[in-house]
């Protein structure tokens, strides 16, 4: 059990230290490196189990993986691109010449849509797991301040 305490406590000190790079802890109180060590310990696991934000899985978490080849807007787009090249095509008497150029600017502007929509997702994504860093950040700052640590 202890092991496992402490097993707990170094993984979530690691991750810790390198997603709360900007939180600064001062022992205020002239507490030793070693009880600082110790209290922050205890402060991440306390974290950790009161937030539900468990910092070592995130970050060995990847994102979720989006297609990176946007399939289903390609083809809507070259479904789109193909209908309007056909019709204008029509007009002017080059009714499959119209259609194959619609196609492939409806492929190529459905790729940039879903290149869009991947940005977006991903952006959103991490914008997700930054707000749960800051959340489990603000859970160690508060227990820390109850210690009597200064924390920016």
């Amino acid at each position: 059990m202890t092991r496992t305490i402490y097993a707990i406590i170094g993984a979530a000190s690691l991750a810790f230290t390198l997603t709360a790079a900007a939180q600064i802890i001062y022992p205020a109180k002239g507490q030793s490196p070693e009880l600082q060590q110790k209290d922050q310990g205890e402060c991440q696991v306390w974290a950790t189990q009161n937030t539900g934000v468990d910092p070592v899985v995130l970050a060995q978490t990847p994102p979720p993986a989006t297609s990176s080849t946007g399939g289903g807007e390609r083809v809507k787009g070259a479904a789109v691109g193909a209908l309007g090249g056909l019709a204008i095509g029509a007009i002017t008497g080059h009714a499959g010449t119209g259609a194959a150029v619609g196609a492939v600017s409806g492929t190529m502007i459905g790729g940039r849509k879903a290149r869009q929509n991947e940005a977006a997702q991903q952006q959103y994504d991490q914008s997700q797991r930054q707000e749960m860093m800051n959340t489990w950040n603000r859970a160690v700052g508060a227990c820390m301040t109850a210690r009597g640590y200064t924390v920016g």
